[in-house]
């Protein structure tokens, strides 16, 4: 029975980084709106080696379209444009010598469109994630049963999986509702 509660808080503490990591890669999916958060995961060559771009510059918001990106070195500004332009976020950067600026250009119809698209396949792929988790821990369940653990518990430890699945499946539908919302409003 010890071994089951251990499944069954592993299976509850896995579903929830399905969220949690559904809920940071929706954060990268810009709503058209200038947010730090957007440069997440761009990497520039500090002497030699790629650093996150947060750990060699400061990146502020001084209105809701324009980011600026401030580095500690100002011989990173060149650096800097390059990992934005051979990043995915389609923006062009400039500089003024002291900082790279960044001016979010307004959403398209069809831009927004897209961007629901995308934030709908990251939704599907954490559902994905947190139904894998159930059947693993099902399987798992299953072999406890052929060692000799009761039908009874299994079966109301299955019953429990599939709450956490149905749990967990709902809070990501919540997150894609939300950043529908912060996408197509204009």
């Amino acid at each position: 029975m010890e071994e089951i509660q251990l499944y069954l808080e592993e299976a509850k503490e896995l579903m929830q980084k399905a969220v949690n990591h559904t809920s940071a890669e929706l954060v990268k999916i810009r709503a058209g709106k200038a947010m730090p958060n957007l440069l997440d995961g761009i990497m520039v060559s500090y002497y030699g080696s790629p650093t996150p771009l947060q750990q060699v510059s400061s990146v502020n918001t001084p209105d809701a379209r324009t980011l600026t990106i401030k580095p500690w070195e100002r011989n990173l500004i060149g650096e800097i444009e390059k990992a934005i332009i051979n990043s995915d976020l389609g923006l062009a950067p400039q500089n003024n010598g002291e900082m790279v600026i960044l001016t979010i250009p307004p959403l398209t119809e069809e831009r927004r469109k897209q961007l629901v698209k995308l934030a709908k396949q990251e939704t599907e792929a954490g559902k994905v994630s947190v139904r894998t988790i159930r059947k693993e821990t099902n399987d798992s369940l299953k072999k406890l049963q052929k060692d000799g653990a009761s039908e009874d518990d299994i079966k109301r430890a299955e019953e429990v999986v599939q709450k956490y699945t149905d749990q967990y499946s709902a809070k990501i539908d919540e997150l894609l509702v939300k950043k529908e919302h912060e996408i197509l409003t204009v």
